[in-house]
């Protein structure tokens, strides 16, 4: 019996059937679908002719039909026939699941979390190679294999079962909460690893060899895996690893608000910061410079991509990984909590062609988003989009992303100019900082194009002075700028928990409102449930603030106006300032009196 063989049986019963392998994955890799149908037994050579022959009258006809639905409407195979002979395609064995002949010891390498999150169960576990074999129930779910790889830190074999049997092992092993770990239980293990303990109180004087070691730990793992699920289960933003004298704090920003985790013992630090730095391809031997990477997940079919900032101080290496989260992004211009007159002046304004549109506010504010919506609105195949980010946040289909690079020199200004060579239509730059990228910028603007682009300011009029400063010409400003929106994020109150609530006289006069002018109207609040873990808010909308360059404003500009005076004119116009856009969504009953005290000031 080989050593292989011998390590298996040592790790406890797999549930594979013995002898239901059929051909081997390896086997039928690559072939076409009838092919591995017939070579399964599952057809005939003849009855896969006919079934192409339908296929090709229909798609003559501009229907579409795979052949696999075509088989299956003529009876001669089942659903379960087709994930088989997929699996087969990719390389991957299909095989019967014995739910009641799986090792419950097998839980160990795979925690209720993780197998719930990726819908997969451990068979096999080779304790000689470190390979966890898993099944699950669709090859399409092949990207689980590289993500548990990253995540647990050794080898993963594949296999593909019938759903029905995943579902009643995933039952029998992880029942009742039975196999879930709460990050307490975890910490409380750690504390009795010897490869921890050996860390403990050693400070910067740690053997590479040792902190690798720590890096791998088993119960490490885990608890870094039930970190990053958690905070992508509660849409987190961003989780913070923050060292500090006496303590090594865990920090989630959800809903851009930050709340404290329980900590973890203060020399974990060292281990799970190494640990982070080895899923996102860091030296975990430089602690003395800051460092940039990320990791790439798919968590329920949607890709989440982790931005991975590493910084040196007083205390050990502070940790942030930025969560980007695609599927919890509303791409689109009628989402992201656009007025009906708004997004009417939004989409007359995307649609020019040439000029300058500027979106404003602090970091954090959802400018990205607003412009990621613009730009799908307008992703089409007649149109050219080309966009220079820092960073590229979301890959969409259909735009032309270039990420910018200081390193090599390849700055906002350089790929601008680099642009203007490549006949687009449409132009994003991520942020202008200096004069040169204001410049070309506008340039990009006379000569035809739309250009979109950010700036850090805290409103719409003061957008204006912020590009004098820069060194930009009133002159052009006016000739190029179409419009400045403003924008900030405020909380949403909680659907589950809302409630009706009369406001104090003291809160309506910080929102400078008195109790005769909110007569009849109603508010409401969270009240607090396990849904918004007790905040009252669940998710986040925009407000914006929208001033429109007509011929007045212009005129204004040239004659180097006022911030103030500006501001008073855009109103006279029509424009709805943040703090006025924040009493609507109040009116509304969609946020509350203390969001909108927090993101805005009221205009004098």
């Amino acid at each position: 019996m080989s050593k292989q063989a011998t390590t298996r049986r040592r790790s406890g019963r797999s549930g594979l059937t013995p002898g239901d392998r059929g051909f081997a994955g390896a086997e039928l890799k690559g072939r076409r679908f009838g092919r591995v149908l017939s070579k399964l037994g599952l057809v005939t050579r003849d009855q896969v002719h006919a079934a192409l022959g339908v296929q090709r009258s229909r798609k003559s006809k501009g229907e579409q039909a795979k052949l696999g639905e075509i088989l299956i409407e003529q009876g001669l195979i089942k659903s379960d026939d087709v994930i088989r002979a997929t699996a087969g395609q990719q390389g991957l064995d299909y095989v019967a699941l014995d739910p009641e002949g799986i090792d419950e010891a097998l839980v160990e390498h795979l925690p209720a979390e993780t197998a719930r999150t990726y819908q997969i169960v451990p068979v096999e576990f080779d304790t000689a190679s470190r390979e966890l074999t898993i099944a699950m129930k669709s090859p399409d779910n092949f990207r689980a294999v590289d993500d548990l790889r990253l995540l647990m830190g050794f080898k993963v074999a594949a296999v593909v079962s019938p759903e029905s049997a995943i579902d009643s092992a995933m039952e029998r092993l992880y029942a009742g909460g039975g196999g879930s770990t709460s990050m307490l239980d975890v910490m409380a293990e750690l504390e009795d690893s010897d490869t921890i303990a050996a860390l403990a109180g050693r400070g910067d004087s740690v053997d590479l060899e040792e902190l690798a070691a720590a890096s791998e730990d088993n119960k490490v793992v885990r608890l870094l895996n039930l970190v990053l699920l958690q905070a992508i289960k509660d849409k987190a933003s961003d989780i913070h690893f923050e060292p500090f004298e006496e303590e090594f704090k865990m920090r989630y920003r959800i809903d851009g608000v930050l709340y404290e985790m329980v900590p973890p013992p203060k020399h974990l630090a060292l281990p799970i910061v190494s640990r982070v730095k080895v899923m996102a391809n860091l030296d975990i031997a430089e602690r003395r410079l800051p460092q940039d990477g990320r990791i790439e997940l798919t968590v329920n079919q949607n890709p989440i991509d982790l931005r991975v900032a590493v910084l040196p101080t007083m205390y050990g290496e502070s940790v942030v990984m930025r969560v980007l989260d695609r599927s919890n992004v509303e791409l689109s211009l009628d989402r992201i909590g656009l007025r009906e007159d708004e997004f009417e002046i939004m989409s007359e304004l995307i649609t020019k062609p040439n000029g300058v549109v500027l979106i404003t506010g602090p970091t954090g504010s959802g400018k990205t988003t607003t412009l990621y919506a613009a730009l799908s609105t307008l992703n089409e195949p007649e149109r050219k989009i080309l966009t220079a980010e820092d960073p590229v946040e979301y890959d969409i289909d259909g735009l032309i992303q270039c990420q910018v690079n200081t390193d090599q020199e390849l700055t906002f200004a350089r790929l601008l100019r680099s642009f203007l060579r490549q006949d687009p239509d449409t132009v994003l730059v991520g942020e202008i900082r200096d004069l040169e990228t204001a410049q070309i910028a506008i340039q990009a603007s006379l000569t035809g194009h739309l250009v979109f682009s950010t700036l850090h300011t805290n409103d719409a009029p003061s957008t204006v002075l912020r590009m004098v400063d820069l060194g930009v010409e009133s002159f052009l400003i006016t000739a190029t700028v179409e419009a400045i929106v403003a924008q900030r994020l405020v909380r949403r109150i909680c659907l589950k928990c809302k409630e009706e609530y009369a406001p104090s006289e003291t809160e309506l006069m910080e929102v400078d409102l008195r109790p005769e002018d909110v007569a009849g109207r109603t508010f409401f609040r969270g009240r607090g449930c396990s849904e918004c873990n007790g905040s009252g808010y669940k998710g986040r909308l925009a407000i914006f603030e929208i001033m429109v360059l007509d011929d007045a404003m212009r005129e204004l500009i040239m004659n180097q106006a006022s911030t103030a005076v500006l501001r008073v004119e855009a109103r006279k116009r029509g424009m709805r300032t943040l703090r006025e856009s924040g009493l609507l969504s109040i009116y509304d009953g969609r946020t509350t009196i203390d969001e909108v005290l927090r993101e805005t000031i009221l205009e004098e």
